[in-house]
């Protein structure tokens, strides 16, 4: 017998297999949901466009990234959503690139991803042809507090939030400029707590191990650490 068969109704009683149990070619009890597809999954992007950041400057570091952002993307199953949005000023116009995207048949995840890659890959060449602004201030407190009302992460759909930044908040919130600054409680409230927040280039431009090391506690102790916090796990990098 090849293939995997499901158990017929008169064997299930006798064999004592739940109704959904299936039979492997090795007749190796399982359950359906051994077999079942990937569950689709939610990802925002946001991508910083604070002049701080080198991710609007340095053509190498945004390839890099970009390459990093597509590997997150290449693996989805159908129906996982993609939301990308920009960020730095707090103003609306200031940040114009936004689009949302769903896996589907017609969308594969590689293409998705490869067009996501270029975007961002030619993010400083956009800015040098003005197409894009680099922005003057980083709300990065803001961005998550927006968007963390345009997603519902308390709808069983695993969320997870990719930013392209330094991690340098520089906004009324807070100046992580400053050794002695530190990011408020309670600015995000999250509806559910969304998966994961994950900051690629944490510290990037700083030149300062010690200063990454300060903004990923930082960032940690503000992120997760409760059910009250907004994110379950934080990951800060600076490299990868």
């Amino acid at each position: 017998m090849f293939g995997r068969m499901i158990i017929g109704a008169s064997m299930i009683a006798s064999a004592g297999f739940g109704a959904n149990t299936v039979m492997d070619n090795m007749g190796i009890k399982a359950t359906k949901a051994a077999y079942a597809q990937p569950s689709h999954e939610r990802i925002v992007i946001g991508l910083d466009l604070s002049l701080s950041n080198p991710l609007v400057s340095d053509t190498l570091y945004s390839t890099k990234v970009a390459q990093r952002v597509a590997e997150e993307i290449q693996g989805l199953a159908p129906r996982s959503q993609i939301i990308v949005r920009s960020f730095g000023s707090y103003d609306a116009s200031s940040n114009p690139l936004r689009f949302n995207e769903t896996i589907s048949a017609k969308k594969r995840p590689d293409v998705v991803a490869k067009n996501i890659e270029t975007l961002v890959a030619n993010i400083p060449t956009l800015v040098d042809q003005g197409r894009i602004k680099g922005q003057g201030r980083t709300n990065i407190l803001a961005f998550l507090e927006n968007m963390t009302q345009v997603v519902d992460c308390s709808d069983g759909v695993p969320t997870q939030f990719i930013l392209l930044t330094d991690g340098v908040e520089e906004s009324e919130y807070a100046d992580l400029r400053k050794a002695n600054s530190h990011l408020p409680a309670n600015v995000v409230k999250a509806r559910g707590q969304c998966d994961s927040l994950q900051i690629l280039g944490l510290g990037q431009g700083l030149g300062s191990p010690s200063e990454t090391q300060r903004l990923r506690v930082e960032w940690s102790n503000w992120a997760t650490g409760d059910q009250n916090k907004p994110f379950v796990q934080f990951v800060g990098l600076n490299d990868w």
